[in-house]
């Protein structure tokens, strides 16, 4: 019973934090448009950029992922299993905020914190795997894509089956929220790093 209650608070704590809408508080904070009416309407790091704040953009980014890190070690400190459970609890609450509507970001940032507070050598491969495929094919949704789909498969590489199955999870909502942008890859109408919209 002790279990359930511990988990049932992962969900909550993890969930809370992760639908703290970072990119539109800052936004609002510094007098920028509201990131809803712009761009993509997305509340994440990449709308952020085209209010033309780059600070404002990294602080998104950084604290979007620092949302879940600490809902999967708040988590880990409740159960066994908490991590995860957190983890993916804030990665939802990013990408569905109740405050929003459930209208939130695509959660990439969130993902990447996630695997840092569950298993670091996996948030490293992500990064790498992100970066690269990003240089080499210049589109940065591609880059997220890549990533998402290799960190379920480290994860279980590395013998965290349990985290490989929530973190597939994730990865799959992750391609459902970047459909328009796979749409687009495939018709080759993507925006390419560095090239105006």
């Amino acid at each position: 019973m002790d279990s359930i209650i511990y988990d049932l608070l992962a969900v909550a704590i993890g969930y809370l934090l992760g639908s703290i809408p970072f990119g539109l508080l800052l936004t609002r904070l510094a007098g920028a448009p509201d990131l809803r009416s712009i761009g993509s309407g997305n509340i994440g790091a990449t709308n952020v950029l085209r209010t033309g704040r780059k600070d404002l953009a990294a602080a998104t980014l950084l604290l979007d992922g620092l949302k879940g890190t600490a809902a999967a070690l708040i988590g880990a400190s409740l159960s066994p299993e908490g991590g995860m459970i957190a983890g993916l609890a804030a990665f939802v609450g990013h990408v569905a905020p109740v405050w929003l509507q459930f209208r939130g970001g695509k959660g990439v940032a969130t993902f990447l914190g996630v695997l840092f507070g569950l298993n670091w050598p996996t948030a490293l491969i992500f990064c790498a795997v992100w970066l690269s495929a990003a240089a080499l094919s210049r589109y940065s949704s591609l880059g997220a894509l890549a990533a998402s789909a290799a960190a379920p498969l480290a994860l279980f590489i590395f013998g965290h089956t349990g985290e490989a199955f929530g973190v597939a999870i994730m990865a799959v909502i992750v391609y459902y929220r970047h459909k328009d942008n796979i749409a687009r890859l495939r018709a080759g109408s993507e925006t390419r790093i560095g090239q105006k919209a």
